[in-house]
C-alpha cells in the first residue's frame, strides 16, 4: 500500500521549503503567572482549533511529566509554557482551552502528561491517526507535513533531556515548529478523509482516544526486563524481580530513568551469575564502575533476599496469562484456534487492503486474538458483533468486519 490521496506525481512534486524557525519567530518561554495569564487570554481570543504538543524527558527522568507545553492558535500565535517554573499551576490555561478542539500528533503519547496538569480536550483531532486511516504508509509529523503541505521541518531534539534548564534556543525553535503547521495539516487530512469517505471513522476514533481510561498498571512489570528469557529458574527470576524492584525504588526517588540507574542487561547478568559477595558482584561488567560500586549494597541486598526466599514465594516461570498465549504457540496448544486465527487474519487483510487501511487500525490485534482463541458459542454476525463491541471495537470497525469474521470463524470450524 503506497501513499495515497495526494493527487500529485511523486516525481513532479517540488522540493519542500525548509523551516528552521517559526514564521513569526520563536516566542519567549512562559514561566511567570503574569505571562501565563496573558498567554491564556490570547489563546481564548483566538479562532479555530488549538495545536498542542509536549516535550518530556523520557530516557532521562523516571516521571513522564511534561517539561514544556507548546500551543498555537490562529489569531493568538505560538506559546511555549514551562509548567515546572509555574509549579504546575496553570488554571488560566485550563480555562482558556476548555471548549476548544485540540490538534495533536500521536495524541496517546501526550494526553497522559497533559491530564496530569489538568489539561483535557473537549474535542480531539490526531494527525498521526488521521494519516493512518487515510492510508499513508509513513505518518511521522515531518513526513506528513512535507507530503501534504510542502514544508520540511527542522528536527532533531525530540529525544533530548527536556528537564534541562535553561532550554537551548535551537531546542525551543524545534518545539515551536512542532505546532507551527499542525492545524493546516489537520485541515489537509480532514479533506483527504472526507474525500475517501472515512471522516466519520476518524471522528469515532478520535473520540475513543479522547475518552479512553488510563491504562491499568501491569501486574508484574519486572517480567518485561529485556533479556529475561536467559533466566530460566524460579530462583533466578526472583533475583530479577528483587533487583528490578530495588532499581525502580531508587529511580523513583531520584527521578532518573531506570535504565540510567542500572541497565536491564546488568539485572539479568546479576541474576544469572548469582554473586554471593560484594567482591563477586563488582567483578561483573557495569557493577565495577564507580557509580555502581557506591550502591553495590543495594543490589547485593536484593540478590540475597531472592536467594533466601522460600520456594513457595518464588515466581512462576510460566505465569498464567490474562488472555491467549503468543500466536506462534497456538499450533501446539490449540490447532483449531490457530486455524481460526489464520482464517480471520486473511479476511481482515482483504478488507484492510480494499479500504486502504492498516490492518491494526481496522481491528485491534489483541481483540482479534482473544476472539479467535475463545470465540462465542454461536458464530453468527450478531454474536461476533457483541464480542467485538464488548472488546472496545468502534461501530465503523464492527460494520466493516463482523460479517467476514463470522464467516471466517464458521469456515474454520467446518
Amino acid at each position: 500500500m503506497g501513499d495515497t490521496g495526494t493527487g500529485t506525481d511523486e516525481g513532479a512534486r517540488p522540493d519542500p521549503v525548509l523551516l528552521t524557525e517559526p514564521a513569526e519567530g520563536t516566542p519567549d518561554v512562559v514561566e511567570t503567572h503574569r505571562a501565563l495569564r496573558e498567554a491564556a487570554d490570547a489563546l481564548a481570543a483566538g479562532q479555530g482549533p488549538v495545536a498542542v504538543d509536549t516535550e518530556r524527558a523520557s530516557g532521562y527522568r523516571y516521571s513522564q511529566r511534561a517539561y514544556l507545553v507548546q500551543l498555537r492558535r490562529q489569531g493568538a500565535g505560538t506559546f511555549l509554557v514551562d509548567p515546572v517554573a509555574l509549579d504546575d499551576e496553570i488554571d488560566p490555561l485550563i480555562e482558556a482551552l476548555a471548549d476548544t478542539e485540540w490538534v495533536l500528533h500521536a495524541a496517546s503519547q501526550d494526553l497522559p502528561c497533559l491530564a496530569e496538569l489538568g489539561l483535557r480536550p473537549a474535542r480531539l483531532f490526531d494527525t498521526e491517526l488521521a494519516g493512518r486511516l487515510a492510508g499513508f504508509e509513513r505518518v511521522a509529523l515531518g513526513t506528513l507535513v512535507e507530503l501534504l503541505l510542502g514544508y520540511h521541518l527542522e528536527k532533531g531534539h525530540g529525544a533530548a533531556d527536556w528537564s534541562r534548564r535553561p532550554l537551548p534556543q535551537d531546542w525551543l525553535d524545534y518545539a515551536a515548529l512542532d505546532v507551527e503547521l499542525l492545524v493546516p495539516l489537520r485541515d489537509a487530512l480532514e479533506e483527504e478523509l472526507a474525500e475517501q469517505g472515512k471522516l466519520d471513522w476518524a471522528l469515532e476514533e478520535f473520540e475513543a482516544l479522547r475518552t479512553a481510561p488510563p491504562a491499568p498498571p501491569r501486574a508484574e512489570p519486572w517480567r518485561r526486563t529485556s533479556g529475561i528469557h536467559r533466566v530460566r529458574s524460579p530462583r533466578g527470576l526472583a533475583a530479577v524481580r528483587a533487583v528490578w524492584e530495588a532499581r525502580d525504588t531508587l529511580a523513583r526517588q531520584r527521578d532518573i530513568a531506570p535504565g540510567r540507574v542500572l541497565p536491564d542487561a546488568s539485572i539479568v547478568q546479576a541474576a544469572v551469575a548469582a554473586p554471593a559477595t560484594e567482591e563477586e558482584l563488582i567483578a561483573l561488567p557495569v557493577f565495577r564502575g564507580r557509580a555502581q560500586r557506591r550502591i553495590a549494597d543495594v543490589w547485593l541486598r536484593a540478590l540475597r533476599t531472592a536467594a533466601r526466599m522460600p520456594k513457595s514465594e518464588l515466581p512462576d516461570p510460566s505465569p498464567a496469562h490474562d488472555g491467549p498465549p503468543p500466536p506462534n504457540r497456538w499450533g501446539d496448544r490449540d490447532p483449531a484456534a490457530a486455524a481460526r486465527l489464520s482464517a480471520v487474519r486473511t479476511a481482515l487483510a482483504t478488507i484492510a487492503e480494499a479500504h486502504r487501511l492498516p490492518v491494526e487500525n481496522l481491528l485491534q490485534p489483541e481483540l482479534v486474538r482473544r476472539t479467535c482463541w475463545r470465540p462465542p458459542a454461536e458464530l453468527s454476525a450478531e454474536a461476533v458483533g457483541k464480542v467485538l463491541r464488548d472488546g472496545g471495537a468502534r461501530e465503523w470497525q464492527i460494520e466493516l468486519t463482523v460479517d467476514a469474521l463470522a464467516q471466517a470463524l464458521t469456515d474454520a470450524a467446518d
